[in-house]
């Protein structure tokens, strides 16, 4: 769907196994900003790049047309078809450095970070041409510029871009959803990362991995304070069912945890207790 003159978002559905009878239904937006050529945010997972495709093609554009795919980060919603969009578009990859390994080697990935279905979710390995890193200014072309900021927490690598001449931030994962699974690596570096995003002016438009795009700066600023506080709610259920003890079992952690948040029960999974795990390291955030 077209958001502004420039920006689309294209919701992208996969499912997520939880077990051998459950699955999770999830999403994640793919955006294209149309510039002199068209820059593609995030690749969705495996088998998009068909979706993505038939979409350019339907506002009369060609797979070459795509310059650039600016990876926010290296997780599988976000990479899982970048190796078939480069093929078949000639497109220019950038990411941040930290992602590199997980990006150019995702079978690496899978082995640090078994994310259950991982392999049905990507597509392979993709090659960074262009590191991005923090404070840098990417040309969009038709009087369009990006400004890259490091927002590390939910990865250490992950970017939000900022187009001001759209009154627009993307946000990748940096922003956590109320009520949401809580999957980031460090909580501190989160709620640092946000407060970073609080401090940009003159935002009209929210455009988040997780959730539909989201229009006026007093949404944004609400949302951006409702992440915060789900974050601190979360840090403080974790302090309060730690026992303090090195032998403590993180599963265990993590079921308590997520009974006193109100969450499913299937959000008792390790990704989610490597979350949690990153509060025990830090007293007040």
């Amino acid at each position: 769907m077209q958001i502004t003159e420039r920006i689309h978002a294209l919701k992208i559905p996969f499912k997520v196994p939880v077990s051998q009878k459950v699955s999770l239904d999830r999403f994640a937006y793919v955006y294209l900003v149309f510039g002199d050529k068209i820059h593609l945010i995030d690749s969705g997972v495996a088998g998009a790049a068909k979706a993505i495709l038939a979409y350019i093609k339907e506002h009369g554009k060609e797979p070459e047309d795509i310059a650039s795919l600016i990876l926010t980060h290296s997780h599988p919603d976000h990479i899982g078809a970048a190796k078939s969009i480069k093929k078949l578009t000639g497109c220019t990859v950038f990411a941040h450095k930290i992602e590199q390994d997980w990006i150019e080697d995702t079978e690496q990935q899978f082995k640090d970070r078994p994310v259950p279905g991982f392999q049905s979710l990507v597509e392979g390995s993709v090659e960074i041409d262009r590191f991005i890193s923090d404070g840098e200014i990417l040309e969009l072309g038709n009087s369009l510029f990006c400004t890259i900021a490091h927002t590390p927490g939910h990865s250490r690598g992950s970017v939000s871009l900022l187009i001001e001449e759209e009154k627009s931030l993307f946000s990748g994962d940096a922003l956590i959803f109320p009520g949401d699974l809580p999957i980031y690596e460090n909580i501190a570096n989160s709620i640092a990362s946000i407060r970073a995003l609080q401090k940009i002016d003159n935002l009209e438009y929210l455009f988040s991995s997780w959730e539909s795009p989201m229009q006026g700066q007093e949404n944004i600023r609400k949302r951006m304070d409702e992440s915060i506080l789900y974050l601190k709610r979360i840090h403080a259920a974790v302090l309060n069912n730690s026992n303090d003890s090195p032998q403590q079992n993180i599963m265990e952690l993590c079921q308590k945890v997520v009974s006193e948040l109100g969450l499913p029960s299937l959000a008792v999974m390790p990704l989610v207790a490597k979350a949690f795990a990153s509060s025990l390291a830090v007293e007040t955030i």
